[in-house]
């Protein structure tokens, strides 16, 4: 029996024989990119792909070795496909992205709409992220927003999409997919939840609670203490404070911030509800034009792969090749498609990157509906 030391050299000579296959390999690959080039024809061939990883798989001598043979081609043919991609790039032959590129946005004169009433939490996010003197309307729900912009009525709106501690808000995902609408910014804010009533009420009285879905979530810690209280829901916290200033019933309390307390004259009866002190809600910002400015840092994508093992990770892969840190995936179930889902991913970067647009240009050819959804 050989000793350690003599298999681990004759590992490593056989490791230096696959590298230098692999870049003949590759010198190959950079031929099928001028040729493909050169004829017009599509980097991706699914088809020879396919034809090409059953071959390798039947030169195998076992089971394991089957499957392994497999991966490993996957990989190297995932590797010459991201090579043959980034030669597209360096020869400026990649279709760039519909956007166009501003030295600075200007939100002077913008009219906004959110969604809620006077002293919702996307009020507040808006005044952070516009000023306290913006033009702005608000709606009754977050489509009546997007369709504000698709209508001409308002240039920008004021979106919830994730929260520290109920995640994400998962109908306003959807909606990025349905209108042709780009995010050109985002804004994060604290989430500090208190119990109003009505100046009369005491915490004794109450046995209804009204708030947005995500508020309960996010106080669900303080609800479950009190499961004798009945949880509505409604459309935002703000309009929670205001049925119950309307109402006008010592029983009912809403989940809401401070700020509503003050418009509608309610009281506090409890502090400090959400099961995190450290309760963040991430807005974003939405306008109708595809533009972007050039300092900007973080580019959302939506996108569709094969069910099928390993596609997610093929789809990655284009990220990891490319050096872009993904910060963020999300997936959301296909209408009509069970068990099928379509991804949103975050990534670090700007569309006028040549690493962006060979990583776009990658997905774009292997996914099915990509789709850019800003760069802010």
């Amino acid at each position: 029996m050989k000793d350690l030391l003599e298999i681990r050299e004759e590992i490593d000579r056989i490791d230096g024989q696959m590298i230098e296959l692999y870049e003949k390999r590759m010198e190959c690959t950079a031929q099928v990119a001028e040729y493909k080039i050169s004829t017009g024809k599509k980097i991706f061939d699914k088809e020879r792909e396919q034809a090409k990883l059953e071959k390798a798989e039947s030169l195998a001598s076992n089971t394991f070795n089957k499957r392994s043979v497999r991966e490993l081609f996957e990989h190297i043919m995932s590797m010459s496909r991201k090579r043959q991609y980034q030669i597209l790039t360096e020869q400026g032959l990649t279709k760039k992205p519909d956007f166009i590129c501003e030295d600075k946005l200007d939100f002077t004169k913008a009219r906004v709409v959110f969604q809620g009433v006077e002293g919702a939490y996307s009020e507040a996010a808006m005044k952070e992220f516009f000023g306290s003197d913006t033009d702005s309307f608000h709606v009754e729900t977050w489509r009546d927003a997007m369709e504000a912009i698709k209508n001409g009525e308002a240039d920008y709106a004021v979106l919830p999409i994730e929260n520290s501690s109920a995640g994400s808000v998962r109908e306003n995902y959807d909606l990025l997919v349905e209108y042709d609408h780009c995010i050109v910014g985002e804004q994060i804010i604290k989430i500090e939840h208190v119990l109003l009533g009505l100046p009369e009420a005491e915490l004794s009285d109450i046995d209804q609670v009204y708030s947005h879905p995500q508020a309960l979530m996010q106080c669900s810690k303080i609800l479950e203490e009190h499961r004798d209280w009945e949880k509505i829901s409604l459309k935002n916290t703000a309009v929670s404070a205001k049925k119950v200033k309307e109402d006008g019933k010592k029983n009912q309390a809403a989940i809401a911030s401070k700020l509503t307390a003050e418009l509608y004259g309610l009281k506090i009866l409890k502090e400090n509800l959400s099961n995190n002190a450290d309760n963040y809600t991430r807005f974003i910002i939405v306008t109708g034009k595809h533009v972007f400015e050039k300092d900007a840092k973080k580019v959302s994508i939506c996108f569709e792969i094969p069910h099928q093992s390993g596609s997610l990770y093929q789809m990655i892969s284009h990220f990891i090749f490319n050096g872009i840190n993904m910060t963020k995936i999300e997936s959301r179930p296909i209408q009509g498609k069970n068990w099928e889902y379509r991804f949103f991913i975050d990534i670090e970067g700007n569309l006028n990157d040549g690493a962006v647009q060979n990583a776009l240009n990658g997905l774009s050819e292997e996914t099915s509906k990509l789709k850019i959804l800003g760069n802010y």
